[in-house]
């Protein structure tokens, strides 16, 4: 994976909208906006129960899937990335920009054109002796219009913006569709353990009604015992289909991720027991750099900014420089000859007056653009911020519900143990032990379920800190956007 896209750094006191933001390369005014600013914490509130994992600092934050220790996730990761059709859209509406930005520099540069016509006039306003001829012509011209008040180069700058966004977007997507695809395979992963727990449990529930039908036969207990152990083994046969269609489902879903047909892509079964990894999340400045969708946010916010200046400079003069020359002649062997040349240079000062309203309806489209752009940027600001507490908060809970969870299985396994050494010694009977074997196994799938959510929430924190931890390469951040040229 490649380290994060950050064009353009945010400001660390703040992201006072308004206020530092600037239109490079204008000459005009420069647009203002409402929006107001957002505080950035100093810390975020990590759970402090996740310290005694083991911390994730020292592997690649680019590949930061490989904390799992997972090959099949490795591979999947690096396939989603190169054959995901959400990310090959991205791609190509970045190609797309891309081109505007070529399309916008192009305007600002001087146009060549050559012609060569024919045409057969007559008649007494073309030939005083009122008859019919042909008029042949070939001829160059040349034109530019000078960027007096920057009209142009706002253009151009907000397309590169946009082009930016774009590029961010891209790497956005790519990081949700690896998020997508580890959350996916761990959730495999755990499934599978399920299943693994689940024949076993359907065994001793199985088990369980042979010795009530065994009982019954021998009068010790009545036909509804019989009845409630068939319905437990039909409950837990029902259970097991359900894991087998949650599994086809998630293995349907990472197909589609990694751009392959479902009815050709199969995982083997495989459970891992990879201990949990504790990411380190730095302070929410750092993790603002790193987020692709504050930056393509922050790149439409300055595009929208360069726009509102370019259409305040609609109303300042324009002026083009044209050029032109050539030859005409009614016979082709003349029309090189040089008594058939001419040719032609001028300047065009132009200052709207009056427009309807045309002008100034697009100048307050334009300043409402900028507006909602910062309202936007805000509030994205604030959705990062959100997503990570949410992510830490999470981990916080299912922290001590894993704890919680995993002495209840010991206990579990200790009262089977217990109830094991009583039947052996003729204290408990058969029924007994299978009731305390069925608990401890119900008690081990209820921790790895959390165990499972504890992974899946770890892949959200990883993606909500903007695909890695590792700050070293990161841009500062403590200084505003470009000033005005």
């Amino acid at each position: 994976m490649n380290r994060p896209f950050h064009p353009h750094p945010i400001p660390l006191t703040g992201v006072a909208i308004g206020l530092c933001l600037s239109l490079a390369g204008c000459a005009g005014p420069v647009p203002a906006t409402t929006a107001g600013t957002v505080a950035i914490p100093a810390a975020f509130k990590p759970p402090a129960s996740l310290a005694a994992y083991p911390s994730a600092a020292a592997q690649p934050a680019g590949a930061w899937w490989r904390v799992f220790q997972d090959p099949v996730l490795d591979e999947l990761a690096e396939r989603a990335a190169a054959r995901n059709t959400r990310v090959d859209e991205a791609a190509a509406r970045l190609a797309q920009a891309r081109a505007l930005v070529q399309a916008a520099a192009s305007q600002r540069q001087p146009q060549l054109s050559a012609s060569a016509g024919a045409g057969r006039q007559g008649g007494p306003l073309v030939n005083a002796a009122g008859g019919s001829g042909t008029l042949l012509t070939l001829g160059v011209g040349a034109s530019w219009e000078a960027d007096l008040f920057g009209r142009q180069a706002a253009a151009g700058h907000a397309a590169a913006l946009d082009a930016e966004a774009a590029a961010a977007q891209l790497q956005g997507t790519r990081l949700a569709v690896q998020s997508e695809v580890a959350q996916h395979v761990l959730a495999l992963r755990a499934i599978d353990a399920e299943r693994a727990l689940q024949r076993d449990t359907l065994a001793a529930w199985r088990a369980s009604l042979q010795i009530t039908e065994e009982r019954r036969r021998l009068g010790g207990v009545g036909e509804p015992a019989v009845a409630r152990a068939a319905a437990d083994v039909a409950s837990a046969e029902a259970e097991a289909l359900a894991l087998d269609r949650r599994r086809a489902e998630i293995e349907h879903a990472l197909a589609l991720l990694v751009g392959e047909a479902a009815s050709t892509f199969a995982l083997a079964e495989r459970t891992t027991d990879t201990e949990l990894p504790h990411i380190p999340t730095g302070i929410p400045s750092e993790v603002l750099v790193r987020r692709y969708d504050v930056t393509a946010t922050q790149q439409r916010l300055r595009a929208a900014q360069a726009r509102a200046g370019a259409a305040q400079a609609a109303w300042f003069p324009s002026l083009s420089l044209t050029a032109s020359g050539g030859q005409a002649s009614s016979e082709l062997s003349n029309l090189l000859a040089g008594s058939m040349r001419a040719w032609g240079v001028g300047a065009l000062l132009s200052l709207p007056l009056l427009d309807g309203g045309r002008r100034d309806a697009a100048r307050q489209q334009a300043q409402a653009d900028l507006d909602l752009a910062a309202a936007q940027y805000r509030g994205q600001v604030l959705l990062a911020l959100q997503d990570v507490e949410d992510q830490l908060a999470a981990l916080q809970t299912l922290d001590g519900q894993a704890q919680a969870q995993q002495r209840a299985a010991a206990l579990a396994q200790r009262s089977a143990a217990l109830t094991a050494s009583r039947e052996r010694q003729g204290l408990a009977s058969r029924l007994e032990l299978l009731e305390a074997r069925r608990h401890a196994l119900q008690s081990q799938r209820q921790w790895l379920q959390v165990m499972a959510a504890q992974r899946v929430a770890t892949v959200a924190l990883i993606r909500a800190l903007g695909g890695g931890w590792d700050d070293a390469a990161a841009q500062p951040i403590a200084q505003a956007l470009p000033s005005a040229s």
